[in-house]
């Protein structure tokens, strides 16, 4: 059947057996160490299949899992992931020379062993990162490796993967030491109260990351490229929309809400766009058969996406520097707009990000990477299920990436922390900065794509 006629047939399943906001007080909240090495040991055999995946594959899983665990937040998961997926892909590349590399520095390695170059490259770019700081997580990660290695053959092409797998992550590393993401400083305190503008909102101290926006991106030039254009005026009939929809279906106390987008805005606040759209990928990838090196090339270009798209989302965040709902539905009365009505005692589903509102991170990331996604295995007849650990009772299956993309926009909504009107831009730069990595990265050395 075509693919474009299973598109909407199906609608994703929600299950949920826990609502509201005590089962928030616990998500983010780091795994014990012990929980830590039997996830990173244990989790490539873990996944939606009973089967084992690949080296790549595995792998995958084991990066996120660690950057979630080492408490990473959903921007610095993006580079993380990204950084150890391009270090994957040119050390099976070197093997394979199947694409355009990335770096075009690595030795080329012809006979070497494709897996153990990917197990070797994740492994020290993961080491790196959150290894040298954490004797566990090294313990972890020197476990898991001593175990995806042992099941390849002794000899050449293992030593010349592992070399290769060396030499690529430490080309990446050096590539990334000096990429903004650790500029200080780190925080910024908004000025003073005006009608649009940006305010802290419940629990923060100050707002984060405005130096994001200046973070290299992987594969776009630079994010003022993608500049949007400016959030709605308060008097317009577009923000009044939005702003009527966000105080009807997000507040803490909503009768407007069902139950099903209960569950999406749970479940979203509590996966980042690195972690849903990786098992997306995953999922898919194994779906499809696709070989290692075609496995590498689609999990970079895809986590190169979301983290770009991220960094162009943070530009426009902080030119935009626009208010929250929370901000604005108790602030309404200044805004000059007789069809906003203010209520001072409105609370969001879930607990607002300490950032600008315009354009929404989630839906810029989740529609980056599903148009990576779409252009690699096409858009609809998948079957892919997203689960949590922090919330085990939430199963959401879907058969488009469109379905997710259009989840995530109603699970910021109805968790109150997005204007719609947040959402829709956050969805037409990420399509954009999607479009950009998949067109001119790591293209077929034959390239017919």
């Amino acid at each position: 059947m075509d693919k474009e006629a299973l598109y909407g047939q199906r609608c994703p399943r929600v299950h949920h057996l826990h609502t509201g906001r005590e089962k928030m007080k616990n998500m983010g909240r780091r795994e014990s160490i012990r929980g830590l090495i039997c996830i990173l040991i244990l989790s490539p055999l873990l996944g939606a299949t009973a089967s084992r995946a690949d080296s790549v594959i595995d792998w995958n899983v084991i990066a996120i899992n660690t950057a979630v665990t080492a408490n990473a937040n959903p921007f610095a998961q993006g580079r993380y992931v990204a950084i150890v997926q391009l270090a994957v892909f040119e050390a099976v590349n070197s093997v394979t020379r199947e694409y355009q590399p990335y770096l075009g520095t690595i030795t080329q390695r012809p006979g070497g062993s494709p897996d153990a170059a990917a197990v070797e490259a994740s492994y020290k770019v993961l080491s790196q990162y959150f290894g040298l700081t954490n004797p566990a997580i090294q313990a972890a990660l020197d476990s898991a490796r001593g175990n995806s290695l042992s099941v390849i053959p002794d000899g050449q092409a293992k030593t010349d993967g592992i070399q290769a797998g060396d030499e690529a992550a430490q080309a990446m590393i050096n590539l990334r030491a000096n990429d903004g993401s650790a500029t200080p400083p780190l925080t910024t305190i908004p000025g003073p109260p005006a009608p649009g503008v940006y305010q802290l909102t419940t629990g923060c101290k100050a707002a984060i990351a405005y130096n994001w926006s200046s973070v290299t991106p992987f594969g776009i030039p630079r994010a003022s490229d993608y500049l949007l254009g400016p959030p709605p005026a308060l008097t317009s009939e577009a923000y009044t929309k939005a702003y009527n929809e966000v105080m009807t279906v997000g507040a803490i106390d909503s009768t407007a809400r069902p139950q099903d987008k209960a569950n999406l805005a749970l479940f979203f606040a509590a996966t980042s766009p690195t972690q849903a759209m990786n098992q997306a990928a995953r999922e898919v990838a194994q779906e499809m058969g696709g070989s290692l090196s075609q496995n590498a090339r689609a999990l970079a270009l895809i986590n190169m996406a979301i983290n770009d798209s991220l960094v162009a989302s943070f530009f426009n965040k902080y030119l935009y520097n626009f208010w929250r709902p929370e901000t604005a539905i108790h602030a309404a009365a200044s805004d000059g707009n007789p069809k906003t009505d203010p209520d001072p005692d409105w609370a969001p589903f879930i607990t607002t990000p300490c950032f600008p509102s315009y354009p929404s991170n989630h839906g810029s990331a989740v529609n980056a990477a599903g148009e990576v996604l779409r252009r690699l295995y096409g858009e609809a007849g998948h079957s892919m299920t997203l689960t949590t650990p922090s919330l085990p009772n939430i199963v959401l299956r879907y058969y488009s990436f469109k379905e997710i993309a259009n989840d995530v926009s109603d699970a910021r909504v109805y968790g109150g922390i997005h204007f719609r009107t947040d959402q829709e831009a956050g969805a037409d730069l990420g399509r954009a900065v999607g479009t950009a990595v998949y067109k001119n990265n790591l293209r077929p050395v034959h390239d017919h794509e």
